[in-house]
C-alpha cells in the first residue's frame, strides 16, 4: 500500500504550500487556456458554544469553524480555483473532507491515506478547481463520528456560470443531536449499541443551527432549496404536504426535472438534493413540512407560512433544466464487473441465512458477538477494516469504466459514499432506475442489491464507505485504487 502523507502546515509554510499546489496533479488549467479565478478562504476548527433552541436559554457545547455551526457557507463559481487554509484550534488532530467534490486525491482529507492529520495549532492548504456545479459540504474525516457530531461541518455551493432563474437561492443544513437535559452534547460517541445498530440518532433537529418554527414564503415566489444531510445516521423523508417540489439535481449533479412520489424528499447520511419549492398557497395560510422517514417516530419539522404581501399571483414558468457537469459517461459494454457484498450489524447472521448468503462469504459477524470480542462490527467483502489505511479492496485501471453489483446483505439501511468521483445508479434489485441519477452516496435498504456504475478516471487511493459514521468506524470502510 502506497500512502501518501503530506506534512501539517504552519501559517509561516503557507505561501510555500500554495507555490507547491499551483499545478495540481490532475484538475490542471489546460495551456493557453485563462487562469482560473483563485477564490481564497480560511476556516479555524475550534470548541465554542451555540444555541441550537430559540426556545431555550440553554448553551450547548460545540466545536465549530470560525465560531459558527454549521461553519461558513462557501459559494463559488464553476471553474474557480479554492485555496482554503484550515486551522485546528482543537486539542485533537482533524482533516477536511470536500465531500462529493472531484479534488485530486492529495487534497481529498482522510488521514494517514491522502495526508498527515493536521494536528493541534497546525495547518493545511487545501487547493483544488471547481470541476462540477451544485451542492457539495465540507466536514472531518478524523474520528468523524465525534467531529461531525459536535459540530464540524459547513456547506460548499458552487454555481453555475448561468445559474436557473430563481427568487432565491437557499441552503438548509439538516443536523440531528444528542442533548443531555442540561443541553449538553451527550458524550458517548461511537457506542457500541449505536454501532451496531442504526448508528447515533439525536433527539432534537436542526436546520442550519437552528431548532425551526416557521419559514416565511410570499405567493408567487419559486425557492431553490439545497437540502444537506449531515447527520451522523438520521435518514430524512421530508413530506412537503400540499407542495409539490421539483428534484433538480442529487448529490450535486443534475437530474432530469422531477417529482417525488407523494412530495417525500429521502435523504442518508451525507446525501444533498436541490430541489424547486413554487410557492401557491394564499396569503396567511401556513403548511407542514413533516419528516416521515421512521413509522411511528414521525414529527413537525417546521411550517411553511405565507406572508400577507404576494410577489406575483403565479409562479413564472422559468426553465427548470441544469446544465451537466462534465463527468464521462461510463462504457457499459466493455465495464469491469466487481460484486460488493456488505454483511455484519445487529441480527447480520440471520438476514444472511434468509438471503442465502450465510456460506457464500465470510461474513458471517453479528454485531453482538462482535461488540463482545471487541472486534469490527460491519465488513465490506468479508473485511471489517480499521482505521482509513487497508490494503485496497479493489485496484482499477485509470479510465476504465466499471460496474459495482452491491448486496446490502444486513438488516439496517447504508448510505454508501466513494471519494473522488461521482457514479450512475442504474439498477435496484434488477429493475432499471427511472433516471440513471449521478450520485456520489446511494441509500442501501435492508437486504437491497444495486448496481452503480462510473469512470474510474480520478487517480489515487480512494475510500469507500458507509456513511453511518459508527457503521465507518466500526468496520464497513473499504480502498479502492485507481492507476
Amino acid at each position: 500500500m502506497n500512502d501518501i502523507c503530506m506534512p501539517a502546515l504552519s501559517r509561516r509554510n503557507f505561501l510555500t504550500s500554495l507555490l507547491a499546489t499551483a499545478v495540481l496533479p490532475w484538475a490542471t488549467t489546460s495551456p493557453g487556456a485563462a487562469a482560473p479565478n483563485v477564490r481564497q478562504f480560511r476556516l479555524r476548527a475550534a470548541t465554542g458554544t451555540a444555541s441550537l433552541n430559540p426556545r431555550s436559554e440553554q448553551e450547548t457545547g460545540v466545536w465549530a469553524y470560525n465560531k459558527t455551526v454549521p461553519g461558513p457557507e462557501l459559494r463559488v463559481r464553476q471553474g474557480d480555483r479554492l485555496r482554503i487554509m484550515v486551522e485546528n484550534g482543537l486539542a485533537k488532530e482533524t482533516t477536511v473532507h470536500w465531500h462529493g467534490v472531484r479534488t485530486p486525491n492529495a487534497m481529498d482529507g482522510v488521514p494517514h491515506l491522502t495526508q498527515r492529520p493536521i494536528a493541534t495549532g497546525d495547518s493545511f492548504a487545501y487547493e483544488f478547481d471547481a470541476l462540477d456545479a451544485g451542492t457539495f459540504w465540507y466536514h472531518p474525516h478524523q474520528r468523524s463520528f465525534e467531529q461531525v457530531d459536535r459540530g464540524l461541518y459547513g456547506a460548499l455551493v458552487i454555481e453555475e456560470a448561468n445559474p436557473i432563474p430563481v427568487d432565491r437561492d437557499l441552503v438548509w443544513v439538516l443536523d440531528d443531536w444528542r442533548l443531555t437535559h442540561q443541553g449538553d452534547a451527550s458524550d458517548d460517541f461511537g457506542h457500541p449499541h449505536d454501532a451496531a445498530h442504526n448508528g447515533r440518532m439525536g433527539n432534537i433537529v436542526t436546520i442550519n443551527g437552528q431548532v425551526p418554527e416557521t419559514f416565511e414564503v410570499r405567493r408567487g415566489e419559486r425557492i431553490r432549496l439545497r437540502l444537506i444531510n449531515a447527520a451522523n445516521a438520521r435518514i430524512f423523508g421530508l413530506d412537503f404536504r400540499d407542495h409539490q417540489p421539483v428534484v433538480i439535481a442529487l448529490d450535486g449533479q443534475p437530474v432530469t426535472p422531477h417529482s417525488q412520489e407523494a412530495g417525500r424528499i429521502v435523504l442518508g447520511p451525507a446525501m444533498r438534493a436541490d430541489i424547486v419549492l413554487d410557492c401557491t398557497g394564499r396569503p396567511g395560510e401556513r403548511f407542514t413540512i413533516e419528516d416521515t422517514f421512521y413509522t411511528g417516530l414521525e414529527y413537525n419539522l417546521l411550517t411553511i407560512a405565507y406572508q400577507d404581501e404576494p410577489l406575483r399571483e403565479a409562479v413564472p414558468d422559468w426553465p427548470l433544466e441544469l446544465p451537466a457537469n462534465p463527468l464521462a459517461e461510463p462504457d457499459f459494454a466493455n465495464a469491469l464487473r466487481h460484486e460488493v457484498l456488505f454483511t455484519g450489524g445487529m441480527m447480520g447472521a440471520m438476514v444472511m441465512q434468509e438471503m442465502g448468503l450465510a456460506t457464500a462469504s465470510g461474513g458471517t459477524v453479528d454485531g453482538m458477538g462482535a461488540m463482545m470480542r471487541g472486534g469490527g462490527i460491519w465488513l465490506v467483502n468479508g473485511v471489517a477494516a480499521e482505521g482509513h489505511v487497508l490494503e485496497p479492496m479493489l485496484a482499477l485501471p485509470r479510465g476504465k469504466s466499471c460496474v459495482l453489483a452491491m448486496t446490502n446483505a444486513t438488516a439496517w439501511h447504508h448510505p454508501i459514499h466513494l471519494h473522488g468521483h461521482s457514479f450512475r445508479v442504474i439498477s435496484r434489485d434488477g429493475a432499471p432506475t427511472s433516471h440513471r441519477e449521478w450520485r456520489d452516496t446511494v441509500l442501501m435498504a435492508p437486504r437491497e442489491r444495486i448496481e452503480i456504475a462510473f469512470v474510474a478516471d480520478n487517480p489515487g487511493d480512494w475510500m469507500f464507505h458507509c456513511h453511518i459514521l459508527e457503521h465507518q468506524a466500526s468496520g464497513m470502510t473499504s480502498v479502492i485504487r485507481v492507476a
